[in-house]
């Protein structure tokens, strides 16, 4: 059986990229402690290290207008 996908929001993403950078937990803990692949963890690091905080928030508001139109 297929496991639902979580979807973090902005500020969740922003919250555990800063406990990698600046508490120094480990990624592997990270990824354990809330069930991400370590792929998608530093997929969010690179567009976070792209963009800032505006990497998220634009993802976001497509998802708002996706839920608008059902």
């Amino acid at each position: 059986m297929r496991k639902s996908r979580k979807n973090y929001t902005p500020q969740e993403k922003d919250a555990i990229l800063k406990r990698h950078l600046v508490d120094r937990v480990l990624v592997s803990d990270l990824c354990d402690q809330y069930g991400l692949q370590p792929n998608v963890f530093y997929r969010w690091q690179k567009e976070f290290f792209e963009n800032g905080s505006a990497a998220f928030e634009k993802q976001q508001s497509v998802l708002n207008k996706a839920e608008q139109k059902k």
